[in-house]
Parts: structure tokens; C-alpha cells; sequence
């Protein structure tokens, strides 16, 4: 019989132990390439996958292929990237070293251009872009819940064709797009929320409720869409709203809010920022590759964005271990100071 193709998952934190899990649940074969402290987690403790929709899986720890080091991309056939993307670098050079030539590559990491990054390593080979978009927590267990609702999305490529089949089995349909960097812009917008809730060190949904928090993720926005304009970038609609009009739903009263877009808060209720999670491991966030995004972008074109480079520091501050948490009032007072 022909052995199935190897999917590895490298950098299998949160959102690579879900994805891959997913996939080694509905029978794909599945190589988890990531930090020693979940393999050791998943080796006491197996894998269980869960969603908000009631979906519960659990992988015994024996049939787990976990493993620390890169070596083990020799065999891939499709190598998902979901390393931070401070660490691309890294897992460029891995990837360079150890993947065959012809496995295909999928950045499913935050922010804007870090398929740049892998392809000028791997020059000659399939990488696309992708994007995760929905939230993953990890609870106890260890058990990782798929929060907040959303497709896989790719950059398509004809290459993706023989692997359909397996990511739609796993309930993780991979949604192409012609045209991906639109994707990833619109996503951004939407993950400018991260420091935000990362600074309030509240659940999404508790902080989501207050109208000073949206504010402060409406503002940060307005300046990310002032300077999509002046270069041309039209994000593409991810909600149910245009991204333009956002911020304007986010500034409303929070019963209108509610009644409007109720739906933004039908989340897990332990759905919250991945920001928050690397403040708490004191690990880097990927703040510099979301607000940092905006802001080089609107140094290129002479423009200036206070907010996102307020949140920016704010988020650093707390890395090196000053003030954690804001109340949504003091973190609106201290980015409109930043105006």
C-alpha cells in the first residue's frame, strides 16, 4: 500500500497542535515539530481537540508523533508554519536545511509578509500564504478549543489539490484565494484587537462588552486604514460589516453595539488574546508584526500612527515586566494622550 503523505506541523504550539490534531484525528498522518514542553504535556496527557459547535476528539499519547527538532521535516509532504512570526527566520533556515525540495510550505502565521521571508530561503519551492482565523485556547489536559468560528484560508495553488480532501474531512476546509494579501490585511485589522486585549488581560468577550476598549481598537483602525489608502491596499471584508465602517460599530454605546453585533460576542467564553498567554509564559509577543505593520506602513508614506505605536510600547513595557493590565477608560485616556 502507498504510505499517506506527511503533513508536519512546525511550530506546534496552540494553533498548530489544533490544526494538526484535527487532521490526525480524521486519519491523516501527522508529524508535530515544536517546543519540548507540550510534547512532554502530550506524551503524560495524549492530545483532545475541541470547538465551541460541542466537537471532542482525543489522540492517545502513543499515536502522537511529537517531536523538538527540525530533523524531522525530512519526510514532509506539506509543512504547515505556525511559528511566531518573530521566529520565521529560524524556521526558514530549518526548513532550507531539512525539507525536501518538494514538499509545499504554508505560512498559517500572523501578520503581513512572512511568506516573503520563507521563499527568499527556499527559492525554487511551493510556499504560499495562509492564515489561521480563528481564536485557540489551551486548557488543561492539555486540550486545545477552537474558540471563534472561521475557515483555513490559502493563497491557492493547484499544488493544494491532492490535500483538500483530507483538510475538509478534518472540518477544516481550506477556503483559496486568487488574491491573498487583501486576506491577510483584512485579518490584520481585525488582529489589532490583540494588544489591545492583551493590555486588558481580559477574556474577548469580557473585554469586547466595553465600549472603552473598542474605542481604543477603533482608533488603532482608523489609523491602519488611513494608510491601507495611501498605498492602495483594499482589505478585504472579513465581517459582516466593510472594514471602513468597523470602527464605527465598535464606537457605539455598548447596547447598540450588543444589539447590532451581538454575534462578535458569541464566543467560548474562555476564547482570549494569544498576547495574553505570551505575557503570562513571559515569552515576545508578535505585537511588532500586527501594530508594528501599521506603523511601517505609514512611515513609508510619511504618515503618522500614535496609537499603534502607543499600544506598541505599552505591550513591550509589559513584556519586560512593567504595568500588565489597563481598565478600558485608562487605556483609552493614554492612546488619545499619544494623539
Amino acid at each position: 500500500m502507498q504510505t499517506p503523505p506527511l503533513i508536519c506541523i512546525f511550530g506546534a504550539g496552540s494553533i498548530g497542535c489544533y490544526v494538526g490534531g484535527r487532521l490526525a484525528a480524521a486519519g491523516a498522518r501527522v508529524r508535530f515539530i515544536g517546543r519540548e514542553r507540550f510534547g512532554a504535556a502530550i506524551a503524560a496527557g495524549g492530545l483532545r481537540l475541541a470547538d465551541h459547535h460541542g466537537a471532542d476528539f482525543w489522540l492517545e499519547p502513543g499515536v502522537v508523533d511529537y517531536r523538538t527538532d527540525p530533523e524531522a521535516l525530512a519526510e514532509a509532504d506539506l509543512v504547515l508554519v505556525t511559528v511566531k512570526a518573530g521566529d520565521t527566520g529560524d524556521a526558514a533556515a530549518g526548513l532550507a536545511e531539512h525539507a525536501p525540495p518538494q514538499a509545499i510550505v504554508i505560512s498559517f502565521q500572523n501578520g503581513i509578509g512572512n511568506e516573503e521571508i520563507l521563499r527568499a530561503a527556499l527559492p525554487g519551492r511551493t510556499v504560499l500564504a495562509g492564515m489561521v482565523p480563528f481564536n485557540v485556547v489551551q486548557l488543561p489536559g492539555p486540550t486545545f478549543k477552537q474558540a471563534t468560528q472561521g475557515a483555513l484560508d490559502v493563497e491557492d495553488n493547484a499544488a493544494l489539490t491532492p490535500f483538500l480532501p483530507t483538510f475538509a474531512k478534518a472540518g477544516l476546509p481550506l477556503a483559496r484565494h486568487a488574491a491573498f494579501r487583501p486576506v491577510q490585511w483584512g485579518k490584520l485589522l481585525l488582529n489589532l484587537n490583540n494588544a489591545v486585549s492583551g493590555l486588558s488581560g481580559l477574556t474577548l468577550r469580557e473585554e469586547l462588552s466595553q465600549r472603552a476598549y473598542r474605542r481604543c481598537l477603533a482608533m488603532a483602525q482608523r489609523e491602519a486604514l488611513a494608510a491601507m489608502k495611501a498605498d492602495g491596499i483594499r482589505p478585504a471584508r472579513l465581517t459582516a460589516l466593510p472594514p471602513g465602517l468597523v470602527p464605527w460599530l465598535l464606537g457605539l454605546p455598548d447596547w447598540l453595539f450588543l444589539r447590532l453585533a451581538g454575534s462578535v460576542l458569541e464566543v467560548d467564553p474562555a476564547a482570549r488574546s494569544s498576547m495574553i498567554d505570551a505575557l503570562d509564559a513571559g515569552r515576545r509577543t508578535d505585537v511588532d508584526w500586527l501594530n508594528g505593520e501599521v506603523i511601517r506602513l505609514a512611515d513609508r508614506h510619511g504618515m503618522h500612527a500614535p496609537v499603534n505605536r502607543r499600544l506598541v510600547e505599552l505591550v513591550h513595557e509589559a513584556e519586560s515586566g512593567q504595568r500588565r493590565h489597563w481598565s478600558g477608560p485608562e487605556l483609552l485616556k493614554e492612546l488619545r494622550s499619544a494623539r
